[in-house]
């Protein structure tokens, strides 16, 4: 059989993603514009400078004879697979996303996807966090997914609302101290 009809062992768990980005079956990629702007650099970055660049290299290291011991070779088509399997990646996730700019909603005090809240955990500590898409988690900045347990506590629930978190500590009252709906950089 020819090379040609044959997949690498690299490419075949392109879907393999860490639970946290993990889509639900049947929903939308809901992402914030700066979200969709972000994934959209990578893009653009590896498509114009990244992806050309390797294969330069590659084209180089070929040039140079024998491909079998040829590290730069051999190196540099593994990095072109991980290029496109990245670019596959990102041009299915910019296709299926549904931009929800936090500035074009209208006011409620009801928490929703995009939604900057202020909660008052179960030891008096207050939390910022902000409800964003799979692809946008940031722990460190308070950026949290939509479908994550959290997230998914706090969603339909009003300012001034108490609600019950059960994580892997145990059972948490959180209150809800502020809902509003910015820009999120």
């Amino acid at each position: 059989m020819s090379k040609a009809f044959t997949r690498e062992q690299d490419d075949e768990h392109d879907d393999e993603l860490p639970a946290e980005q993990r889509l639900p079956a049947a929903s939308k990629n809901y992402i914030t514009p700066a979200g969709w702007h972000r994934l959209r650099e990578e893009l653009n970055q590896l498509v114009k400078h990244e992806r050309p660049h390797m294969t330069q290299v590659v084209n180089w290291a070929a040039s140079n004879g024998d491909r079998s011991e040829n590290g730069d070779y051999l190196y540099g088509k593994r990095r072109l697979r991980e290029i496109d399997r990245r670019i596959r990646f990102l041009t299915k996730r910019l296709e299926i996303a549904e931009v929800v700019d936090p500035e074009l909603r209208e006011a409620t005090d009801q928490v929703f996807f995009s939604a900057t809240v202020l909660i008052q955990r179960g030891d008096g500590k207050e939390q910022l966090l902000r409800i964003v898409g799979v692809d946008e988690i940031d722990l460190a900045r308070g950026h949290i997914s939509w479908i994550s347990p959290i997230a998914r506590t706090l969603i339909k629930a009003r300012e001034g609302d108490t609600v019950f978190f059960r994580g892997p500590d145990g059972e948490e009252e959180i209150e809800i101290l502020e809902v509003r709906y910015e820009r999120i950089a």
